[in-house]
């Protein structure tokens, strides 16, 4: 397989990233990161319900008081199944803590430990969404603003980002997608292989099915209940509930249409894109190279990291590097 090319890096930016010794492999360094890293203690969220247009509701944490001033805002959107509690999410407080900077995240619906109202959830390609939280959130906050995207949430706020074109420079300063499924049959490929579907797969149908279920309490004759039972990974899921629900005609459809990759030539905005190349749910084969994107992307592609892994460190190790890295470099966007 040929190598994929790396952009031109940021210069002084630091995108070389060393696993220590005792994280060996994408499989250690993902897992160890997210059970064992050190991320600091549960941040002091603040809270607010905001009602959606269509009549459901998000819920957005707030790193302090909300309240609009001229300091930076740090906007974090989670991964599939994550959520302000997430060992990513509460890396990133700390470092925006460290800073001085505002910071949110705001949460996909039913990922804020209520279930939404809606028959809908959240998918890859939620940049409808996305484009109603940042441009209320632009609307509130006086000072600049970027984004950071963490695997499934990086994916969606890319294909804001393609969808906004050039208004996206009137909403953010910048852009992160770390560890994002930007190729989305590609990354179902790869969690539906190997030791993938022992590990991974069983860890998200674990929540997503019985959230399912509830939506299906909600509104009787939404999906196949005895289908969804039935689904052993994420294909057989986003046939039955998360492509019908959200307006694709199958999985396929799906995929296709809410990946990021094919139009990673179409953003406007400084953007960048980082991936580990031993990623389990990433296959390096997949990844974008310098050709396939517009001057406006940076591409960092390290050997090792896993999938929003990079820790640091004796053991447990810290969780220091990816916040520091693409903090450093979305700050480097506020000039």
């Amino acid at each position: 397989m040929k190598r994929t090319p790396l952009c031109t890096p940021v210069p002084g930016a630091q995108q070389v990233y060393r696993a220590p010794l005792w994280l060996p492999g994408g499989h250690l360094q993902t897992i160890g990161s997210a059970l064992l890293g050190r991320h600091g203690a549960l941040p002091d969220y603040r809270r607010e319900r905001w009602t959606t247009p269509d009549g459901d509701f998000i819920d957005v944490d707030w790193l302090g008081s909300p309240t609009a001033n001229a300091r930076p805002l740090l906007v974090l959107f989670h991964g599939l199944e994550g959520s302000s509690h997430s060992h990513y999410a509460r890396a990133f407080a700390a470092y925006a803590q460290a800073r001085g900077w505002a910071y949110a995240v705001p949460h996909f619906r039913g990922c804020s430990g209520e279930i939404n109202l809606a028959p809908r959830a959240y998918h890859s390609g939620d940049h409808n969404e996305i484009d109603w939280i940042l441009r209320r959130l632009r609307a509130q906050h006086s000072g600049p603003i970027v984004a950071a995207g963490i695997s499934l949430g990086g994916n969606a706020l890319l294909r804001w980002g393609q969808e906004a074109g050039h208004c996206a420079a009137s909403v953010l300063k910048g852009l992160a997608a770390i560890c994002s499924p930007i190729d989305l049959a590609a990354g179902g490929w790869a969690l539906g292989r190997g030791v993938n579907r022992h590990i991974y797969t069983p860890m998200f149908l674990r929540t997503m099915k019985p959230k399912a279920l509830r939506k299906l309490q909600q509104h009787p004759g939404l999906f196949d209940r005895q289908a969804l039972e039935l689904a052993r990974n994420l294909y057989d899921f986003d046939n039955v509930f998360t492509a019908p629900l959200h307006g694709f005609r199958n999985t396929e459809d799906y995929w296709r249409r809410a990946s990021a990759k094919p139009l990673l030539h179409a953003l406007r905005l400084p953007s960048l894109v980082l991936h580990a190349r031993n990623d389990p749910f990433v296959p390096a084969w997949s990844l974008p190279s310098a050709q396939e994107v517009s001057a406006h992307v940076t591409l960092w592609q390290p050997e090792q990291g896993g999938h929003v892994g990079f820790a640091q460190g004796s053991p447990p190790g810290n969780l220091r590097y990816l916040p520091e890295r693409v903090g450093d470099w979305l700050e480097q966007q506020l000039d």
